[in-house]
């Protein structure tokens, strides 16, 4: 074989290897990105359950009204945001989310506080269905953040890192609990008045 030969074929053969790395990385971000679309899915599933839960709440709970009104409020933010297309945009969108989960937890524990609206049956039926979704939310977290580890790896290890920098494909944040929420026990003091 002549030289000319072996050099296109070696100029080939790494153009194949650069295409193969660039689809890697792609495919990776848009695995994460999928990943953050069935938390969505879960979350939007938790989030129409919120109005008939908070409808039966609120007959028992009307000096708790701020914080039926934040939860509101968290919901309707959350609706109204886009589906993330970039890391910036998923940080954002991870932000919402971890306020309103906050919110929903004093929620969940306020419910808890009033036997009387534990015992009716729409209620159970309501937060049966909001155990199940969390179930699902659950999953599609642990889900996002496996697709999450995969993309930063490549996104952090040469030779995909500097095919990364070079389609402007960065990092994305892990779904992480807010840092008091994951490591204090919960206290129902702290939230009855």
């Amino acid at each position: 074989m002549s030289t000319g030969v072996v050099i296109l074929i070696a100029i080939a053969v790494l153009a194949l290897i650069l295409y193969w790395l660039y689809v890697k990385v792609i495919s990776t971000r848009n695995r994460a990105l999928e990943a953050l679309s069935s938390i969505d899915v879960q979350l939007r599933k938790r989030y129409d359950l919120l109005p008939n839960l908070l409808k039966l709440a609120q007959r028992y709970m009307d000096h708790e009204r701020e914080l039926l009104e934040d939860v509101t409020k968290l919901r309707s933010r959350f609706q109204e945001t886009e589906q993330p297309k970039t890391s910036e945009q998923a940080s954002e969108h991870l932000g919402v989310i971890q306020a309103l989960e906050g919110k929903l937890g004093r929620l969940m524990v306020q419910v808890e506080a009033y036997p009387d609206l534990k015992a009716e049956q729409p209620v159970q039926e309501a937060m049966t269905q909001f155990g199940e979704v969390e179930g699902h939310v659950s999953a599609a977290r642990r889900f996002y953040n496996s697709a999450v580890t995969d993309l930063n790896n490549l996104v952090q290890i040469f030779p995909t890192s500097s095919i990364a920098r070079m389609v402007n494909v960065r990092e994305m944040p892990y779904y992480e609990v807010g840092e008091a929420a994951a490591r204090e026990p919960v206290n129902v003091d702290d939230h009855m008045r």
